[in-house]
């Protein structure tokens, strides 16, 4: 391997471990997560279009009209065991972001601290599995694009209480292809509501995981939920499974994985449907939205 290669791939594996030490998360029940191609609901597969990575520059390369995607996977990025699903699918993807208005992207503030994650990542849209199962390699270069800069973003790691985590990102060019989501803009979301995620956990190509409802709902920043999320999920919109409008960001949870004492590689954390902590996700009506939205 060159000495550039090398380099590369230590930064990446680095800057993934940093976002998902960061947000933690993990499988509540059964696996839910799906490639887009394979939902049956026409309406959560047209939002997985709004739905958008955060790649390192570093991690593509230039090929006439694509970009190409390099990353390594499941089994030499984190040691998961061989066992485990999607463990040979490219991993490139260090959060997840959507789309609001036609040049105006989401995410987590921690996803978002410095102008370097504006400069040195890309907004990928497409990085999904194509229609017959096939592992992606290329994104055409119409589906990528630069942070513009960060309009507004809102968290503090060291702050003793837990404050918001969101952030508000300028693209650098109209996205025309696709259509922004739609966002709750008062009120909230009701106890026990259907949800579902579409992002990209672990830095997987985009999954979609429903099934999953709000468990519990009174804190005025956030709520808890049970969708089966990962590191790398972080920035995901959450859904109301069955409207599409986007409820919150999801930001924080459980440990994405523990060791199998026996094999000594990693398992993806499992917990029942109504135990553990469950996943935090913070109100989207708690980012200020109004003002681009107008």
């Amino acid at each position: 391997m060159k000495k550039s290669d090398m380099i590369f791939f230590v930064v990446i594996s680095l800057l993934s471990r940093q976002a998902f030490a960061t947000a933690s998360k993990v499988i509540y029940g059964s696996d839910d997560r799906i490639e887009v191609y394979q939902s049956e609901n026409e309406l959560h597969k047209l939002l997985a279009l709004s739905t958008a990575a955060k790649i390192l520059k570093r991690a593509t390369g230039d090929e006439g009209e694509y970009f190409e995607i390099r990353g390594g996977n499941l089994v030499e990025r984190f040691n998961y065991c061989p066992t485990e699903r999607f463990t040979q699918q490219l991993l490139s993807a260090n959060c997840s972001g959507f789309l609001i208005t036609e040049d105006i992207l989401v995410t987590a503030g921690h996803c978002m601290t410095s102008r370097f994650d504006c400069e040195a990542f890309y907004w990928v849209f497409d990085f999904r599995l194509g229609d017959n199962g096939e592992n992606v390699t290329h994104v055409p270069k119409s589906s990528i694009y630069k942070c513009s800069e960060i309009l507004e973003q809102e968290y503090d790691p060291h702050n003793e209480y837990f404050e918001n985590d969101y952030a508000i990102v300028r693209l650098d060019r109209p996205v025309t292809d696709r259509a922004p989501v739609k966002v709750r803009t008062q009120g909230k979301v009701e106890d026990n509501t259907k949800l579902m995620i579409i992002g990209h956990p672990v830095g997987l190509p985009t999954k979609i995981s429903n099934n999953a409802w709000v468990r519990e709902n009174s804190h005025f920043l956030y709520f808890y939920s049970n969708l089966d999320a990962y590191g790398g999920n972080s920035g995901s919109a959450v859904f109301d499974a069955q409207t599409g409008v986007v409820e919150g960001i999801l930001v924080l949870g459980e440990d994405d994985y523990e060791k199998d004492p026996v094999r000594g590689c990693n398992v993806s954390k499992v917990c029942a449907d109504d135990e553990c902590n469950g996943e935090q996700v913070i109100r989207i009506t708690s980012v200020p939205l109004k003002k681009y939205l107008n």
